[in-house]
């Protein structure tokens, strides 16, 4: 059974033994998500964020993590809701993403980690085709726990990095539309 256990510097690092029905769930606003502990490679501390002129309100900036330049995406803002309001226990959690053949670490703001779970397969139904205020694609399946429903990302298809550059670029043509007729 794996664990998430404390390291140096108030980082939380996950060890990497666990099987794929693990979990680490986490809080946006008032639901509780999860996403595959196989894709997590640590949990942070929120802090020295430093923002990137002219992104998308849901890339919040980079992170210099172990002298690498990983952008922070907030989730909350990625579903189309507000951002985040960082609180005393808001954290980055650090996950791996594959796109195509590369693999990439980026930065996603949670409200609060709440822990590993283990969610046998039988307990993990469909993603619905309505009523969850986030896009179906974005879902892997809901699980069930404790007679609640855990909402299983398909981090992949959160972070996709294909998409995040299409919006980006559409929102610094929207901002430089908006300049021009302003200016």
């Amino acid at each position: 059974m794996g664990q998430v256990v404390k390291a140096m510097g108030g980082a939380v690092a996950v060890k990497a033994d666990e099987a794929s029905s693990q979990y680490l769930t986490f809080a946006l606003g008032s639901e509780m998500f999860a996403v595959g502990i196989l894709n997590v490679k640590e949990i942070i501390e929120y802090g020295n964020l430093t923002e990137i002129p002219m992104m998308p309100t849901f890339i919040r900036g980079v992170i210099n993590l172990r002298g690498s330049v990983v952008p922070v995406i907030d989730l909350a803002a990625r579903f189309g809701g507000s951002q985040t309001k960082i609180g005393r226990r808001t954290c980055i959690v650090i996950v791996e993403v594959q796109d195509d053949d590369t693999k990439h670490d980026i930065g996603t703001i949670v409200d609060a980690v709440s822990e590993v779970l283990d969610i046998p397969g039988g307990e993990i139904e469909p993603p619905p085709s309505f009523g969850a205020n986030i896009r179906a694609d974005f879902i892997f399946g809901m699980g069930k726990v404790a007679g609640k429903f855990v909402i299983i990302l398909n981090i992949n298809e959160v972070l996709s990095m294909e998409e995040i550059a299409m919006l980006t670029i559409t929102d610094a043509i929207a901002e430089t539309g908006a300049n021009a007729t302003t200016g």
